[in-house]
């Protein structure tokens, strides 16, 4: 028996001392709780309805028989959308009972010292070359407007910045890493929180643009902009790969009035190549 914020709700109603229509209560689970005497059958003609012989015992029969402690909190847990482990064994005994993610946040790297505050308190992210830093607690990470947040879609890029560091122009970055994937959903909603200027380095080809487009400009409109180095049509020249170009489907509005969207476009179709980010570690 899986519980649901609907069958929660349910219980809670039936512990309430309500009475609830026997198409409300249809199934096994309901039929053992009238088998064993916890659910009372009302009659009226042909309808039938179901009430708990006794609130407190109803309560108790749920914590022994199928261990679900509070009704009340195990229902505010299924609505959170990242409950916390501890807090569901305490109320359930199932530290599973809603699937969530251990870790939330996002992988941070930079190349000069930024100084940051998180849960109220000065940190300064500056990690040791070939380290990165994770931020768990991003709701609470606060960083200085004239930062510059550049969100790098490769793993490889991400690692080795300091062979890359004449490729920005910005006087203080932070570097945020896309991947895993699954952590992307609370970088953007951070980039939601705070007003800096965010810069997408990925892939110069039509994926690398239909992440950009789909992914980080549609919900940043005013503030999200394609990182476009400097002589870059020299490394599709020299490291474009045609497979880029003939495997990969177009997946935005190619008459996006983004500059750069369109440069990159124009570039990719002038020599029918894709470059991939890696090409620009030096």
């Amino acid at each position: 028996m899986k519980l649901t914020a609907k069958l929660l709700e349910k219980l809670i109603s039936l512990s309430s001392g309500n009475t609830l229509s026997a198409s409300m209560l249809s199934g096994d689970f309901y039929e053992q709780m009238h088998n064993d005497g916890i659910l009372i059958a009302i009659t009226h003609g042909s309808r039938k309805s179901y009430r708990a012989v006794n609130p407190e015992t109803f309560r108790d029969y749920l914590e022994n028989k199928f261990n679900i402690r509070n009704l009340e909190q195990s229902l505010e847990i299924l609505q959170q959308e990242n409950p916390d482990r501890a807090a569901q064994v305490a109320v359930t005994g199932d530290s599973k009972f809603k699937k969530t993610r251990t870790f939330t946040g996002f992988l941070v790297n930079t190349i000069q010292p930024i100084a940051t505050k998180i849960n109220g308190r000065d940190f300064t992210i500056s990690p040791v070359e070939g380290t990165f830093t994770f931020v768990s607690d991003y709701q609470s990470f606060i960083i200085d407007d004239d930062v510059v947040i550049v969100g790098i879609e490769n793993a490889e890029n991400f690692r080795h910045l300091s062979r890359q560091k004449h490729l920005f122009p910005f006087e203080k970055s932070l570097f945020v890493c896309r991947y895993p994937q699954n952590q992307s959903k609370d970088f953007i909603n951070w980039l939601l929180k705070i007003r800096n200027p965010y810069y997408h380095f990925g892939d110069y080809d039509f994926a690398g643009l239909n992440i950009f487009v789909n992914e980080y400009q549609k919900h940043l409109p005013d503030r999200a902009h394609l990182f476009v180095p400097k002589n870059l049509e020299h490394y599709f020249e020299l490291y474009g790969n045609r497979e880029l170009f003939y495997n990969q489907k177009i997946n935005f509005d190619i008459n996006s009035q983004d500059d750069a969207v369109k440069n990159i476009y124009n570039l990719i179709n002038k020599y029918q190549k894709g470059l991939e980010q890696e090409a620009l570690i030096m």
